[in-house]
C-alpha cells in the first residue's frame, strides 16, 4: 500500500470514522460529532412513517440538485435530476436534515460555545 493511500485512509477515518470503510450496523459512532457518523448519528428516528422517510429522501436529493423549488415537491420531480451532477453525500446529508426537521429536532447538534482562547472573528 502506498503512503498516499495510507494518508488518504487516515484522512477519511478522521472525518468519517468507521463509516468510511463499512456500512456494518455494529460499527462505532466515531466520526465527527455533528455528522451521522458521530454522536448525531445515534439519534433514533421516531414518529415518522416510511412515507415520511421517503418524502425526506425526495427533498434531500432535490435540494442537492437545486431542483427543490417548491414547498410541496412530488416524487416524480426526482426524474429531473442528472445523478452525474450531484454530490451523493450532500443528498444523504440533506435527507438526514429533512428527517430531523420532520421529527422537530433540527438542527440536532449541541449549541456552539465560544472558546475564550479563540480570537474575535474566529481567525487562528
Amino acid at each position: 500500500m502506498s503512503s498516499f493511500h495510507t494518508l488518504l485512509e487516515v484522512a477519511f477515518a478522521d472525518t468519517q470514522g468507521s463509516s468510511a470503510f463499512s456500512l456494518d450496523r455494529a460499527r462505532p459512532y466515531d466520526g465527527q460529532p455533528h455528522t451521522d457518523a458521530g454522536e448525531r448519528g445515534k439519534t433514533l428516528v421516531e414518529g415518522l412513517t416510511m412515507r415520511d422517510v421517503k418524502d425526506c429522501f425526495v427533498r434531500g436529493f432535490l435540494a442537492a440538485s437545486d431542483l427543490l423549488v417548491s414547498e410541496l415537491p412530488v416524487t416524480d420531480d426526482l426524474y429531473g435530476i442528472d445523478l452525474n451532477k450531484i454530490d451523493p453525500v450532500a443528498a444523504l446529508q440533506n435527507t438526514m436534515c429533512e428527517v430531523e426537521k420532520m421529527m422537530g429536532i433540527y438542527p440536532n447538534v449541541p449549541q456552539l460555545k465560544k472558546d475564550d482562547s479563540q480570537p474575535e472573528g474566529g481567525e487562528a
